[in-house]
């Protein structure tokens, strides 16, 4: 049963998922009774605005996480691992962007409208794990799919952008931007190489296996929240000089034969997915908005099986902050 109000806690409110985070939870009216914005010290202090309330922002540090019955971590790590024992040890319910915990057994790791039922087994932590964002976009689109026919491999280049760094990595393609326009040299501090108009074809440290963290997650991610280790996934992460919204050139494999028409007829039924003929993009459809974009939908000509799409989402919004918030709708729906 729906409880009234939810007192809130929102830690990390200076990153863009805890800001927009706050926003969602306003423009998507969640019952919100009490909310407390809280950051690390260095960012504490500030104030943000919540239903045209200015909210200062508290020190996650001192803050009594018995005050409140709910608590979104949208900070690293670091902070995850620090700060959400203690607010699960004090009955609060955690949902943690981070992915500290993702691949624990006892997490539930949820997607939306792909596993809501995976949040039954909530109470054995108080911990919920919001997945990655491209896992998020892909599994929205992915779901009925594999529903119908059987999903037997995904393979999967993703084209992501730089908010996926965070806020310095937005600032570094600005940078970088507006120096060679204006013909001066660059500094690279966020990533590896010079991002401007370029492509990395690697996101985050190399696995022993040759692939990234940024892809294995994409593996184990899909394999728990789908419940089938027997799929092939196998990811390329390439960042983009995009500031929002991860693209993806999907190419999948089913048990079942089906075909392009009947796939564009899933897809319009799919919550969270919208079908667009033509050619979605990061900047012009994704961007600020709560739809997974599916394009370019297309029968695989090497493979009886195979079908190909291109896909887009705004992974600020709907592969971070908005799945949070619907994971704690369904939450405190069904089981709070």
């Amino acid at each position: 049963m729906m409880a009234e109000r939810i007192d809130v806690a929102v830690v990390g409110v200076s990153t863009l998922v805890g800001e927009a985070l706050i926003s969602i939870l306003a423009e998507r009216g969640f019952p919100v009774g009490t909310l407390y914005p809280l950051d690390t010290a260095d960012q504490a202090g500030g104030r943000v605005e919540f239903k045209g309330s200015h909210l200062r922002v508290g020190d996650v540090a001192s803050f009594d996480f018995s005050r409140v019955q709910l608590a979104f971590f949208c900070a690293d790590a670091d902070v995850s691992a620090a700060y959400v024992p203690r607010a699960t040890a004090a009955g609060c319910v955690v949902i943690d962007d981070s992915g500290l915990f993702r691949m624990e057994a006892d997490v539930p790791l949820v997607v939306a409208e792909v596993n809501p039922e995976a949040l039954a087994g909530w109470q054995a932590r108080r911990i919920i794990a919001n997945p990655n964002a491209c896992t998020v976009l892909m599994l929205t689109a992915l779901k009925p799919i594999h529903d119908t026919a059987g999903l037997t491999r995904i393979n999967v280049a993703t084209y992501q952008a730089v908010s996926g760094a965070g806020r310095d990595g937005m600032e570094e393609l600005g940078r970088q931007t507006a120096g060679l326009l204006n013909m001066q040299g660059i500094e690279t501090h966020i990533f590896p190489r010079q991002i401007a108009f370029n492509l990395l074809p690697r996101i985050g440290a190399l696995e022993p296996n040759g692939y990234t963290r940024e892809e294995m997650k994409m593996v184990q991610e899909t394999h728990k929240i789908l419940g089938d280790e027997a799929i092939g996934v196998n990811p390329t992460t390439v960042r983009v000089p995009v500031f929002y919204g991860h693209a993806m050139a999907l190419h999948i494999e089913t048990r079942d034969m089906i075909t392009a028409t009947r796939v564009r007829e899933l897809l319009k039924k799919a919550p969270g997915v919208a079908v667009a003929e033509d050619m979605p993009t990061p900047v012009t459809d994704a961007s600020g908005d709560d739809a997974v974009f599916v394009g370019r939908i297309r029968q695989d000509i090497s493979h009886e099986n195979g079908m190909d799409m291109w896909l887009v989402g705004d992974n600020v919004r709907k592969g971070g902050a908005l799945n949070c918030i619907q994971i704690a709708q369904v939450l405190v729906k069904d089981y709070m």
